[in-house]
């Protein structure tokens, strides 16, 4: 099964936090906060503009974003965990 996003939204699958910290201190899953960031997995056609024309959207596939805690409603693909966003959701693009 694939999915498409309609308009303006975005299929992301979240990149897991760590489990220990820079202290090599073990963090247990329940104590641990749903992770932020994610690489982008699908990208929609982009949202219509009051022109009626296509607004390209910024982020694509492969891209690794920075989304707020509580975005987004939360799907299962394929067996994993995965996002769907608005575009207007990505807080920014992270770059290595």
């Amino acid at each position: 099964m694939t999915i498409q996003p309609l308009d303006d939204r975005i299929l992301v699958q979240r990149i897991e936090n760590e489990d220990r910290t820079d202290s090599g201190i073990i963090v247990p899953e329940q104590a641990q906060e749903k992770p932020q960031r994610g690489v982008v997995r699908a990208v929609g056609p982009g949202k219509v503009g009051e022109s009626g024309e296509r607004v390209e959207p910024q982020v694509s596939e492969d891209d690794t974003v920075l989304f707020g805690k509580y975005s987004g409603t939360d799907v299962t693909v394929q067996g994993e965990e995965h996002l769907i966003l608005r575009e207007n959701e990505v807080l920014a693009i992270l770059e290595d």
